[in-house]
């Protein structure tokens, strides 16, 4: 079958007001603002900006609506070259709103967010076919039955599922969790979501027959991850050695750029050291979506930084004698 997209994104965006401070204020303080952007955010969205700036062909069939913030959501996709075009509207629809505090000397990240007028993914839209038109289907936990839906036509096309959650409040989302082959976590999540207090047991805990991986993101201290290959041990991928200067998004630009590396026919070890390293690259450069690398500026990083790509630490499970 023809795939009309590499990839198609449902779920959250988001416009950002990025308020980068000295340091993070105690409480009753007062502290100037040094710098203050807007940008277009959000898991999804975020995802497929990353993917796009790797080579993919992307579009978004989420929800919006008519007012400021969605154009300006909208505006941002279509000079990405991400296709809209099966975008659904709805008059009160809008995306979430949020404010990040930028410490630019504690290199950390705080997100205040607004999620009024935010809709999920629908459990009638897009239709089957769009989904079936495309490599990679990329979802986020904004909308679990409809995300649902779309994830049970993928896996009946054989198309691989890309996923970012960061909430399991909805009763439905153990069947969400359950249908994703390639689930990609933060350590947060992951922890919680598994009942593991370490990242490689956890990413073991949450291992299904049905995966091809698992992935726990762990920041500046790398990732752990299990592949169908070996689903018993957990390899460690370092994080790339650089000095941070905005992590707002890098989470996000991970998920992008291993659903691009799917794209571009890496295997899992390989796609988890790309997308490792576009997120590296991008903590160096200030802005969420703005501070995403290229494809080429990533294989050219990956080629400086992990020349032997034996580079990996197994934890294996222990069996019971």
């Amino acid at each position: 079958m023809h795939k009309s997209f590499d990839i198609l994104g449902l779920g959250s965006t988001a416009v950002d007001e990025l308020l980068y401070v000295d340091a993070y204020p105690a409480a009753d303080a007062k502290v100037p603002v040094r710098r203050r952007e807007r940008h277009c955010g959000g898991l999804t969205a975020t995802a497929l900006v990353a993917a796009a700036r790797m080579g993919c062909r992307c579009a978004y069939a989420g929800t919006l609506g008519d007012d400021e913030q969605s154009q300006f959501v909208l505006q941002r996709f279509r000079e990405e070259g991400i296709d809209v075009t099966h975008l659904r509207r709805r008059p009160d629809a809008r995306p979430i709103h949020s404010t990040v505090i930028v410490d630019q000397g504690g290199q950390t990240r705080t997100i205040l967010y607004d999620l009024n007028g935010m809709v999920g993914a629908d459990s009638n839209w897009p239709q089957d076919g769009l989904i079936r038109a495309a490599r990679v289907l990329f979802v986020d936990h904004c909308g679990v039955e409809g995300m649902i839906r779309a994830t049970r036509v993928a896996r009946d096309a054989r198309i691989p599922v890309v996923a970012d959650f960061e909430s399991a409040e909805d009763p439905l989302f153990p069947e969400l969790l359950g249908l994703v082959d390639h689930l990609v976590l933060s350590r947060d999540f992951a922890l919680e979501a598994s009942g593991q207090t370490e990242p490689a047991a956890a990413a073991r805990e949450l291992w299904a027959p049905e995966r091809r991986a698992v992935v726990v993101t762990c920041g500046r201290e790398g990732c752990w991850y299990v592949t169908d290959q070996q689903p018993g041990v957990s390899r460690r991928q370092p994080a790339l050695d650089i000095e941070a200067v905005d992590t707002t998004g890098c989470g996000d630009v991970f998920h992008g750029a291993y659903a691009a590396a799917l794209v571009h026919g890496l295997d899992v070890p390989g796609a988890v050291r790309f997308a490792s390293v576009a997120a590296g690259l991008k903590a160096t450069r200030r802005g969420g979506q703005a501070g995403i690398p290229t494809r080429a500026a990533v294989e050219r990083q990956m080629a400086k930084a992990f020349p032997d790509h034996s580079k990996h630490v197994e934890h294996r499970t222990v069996q019971n004698t």
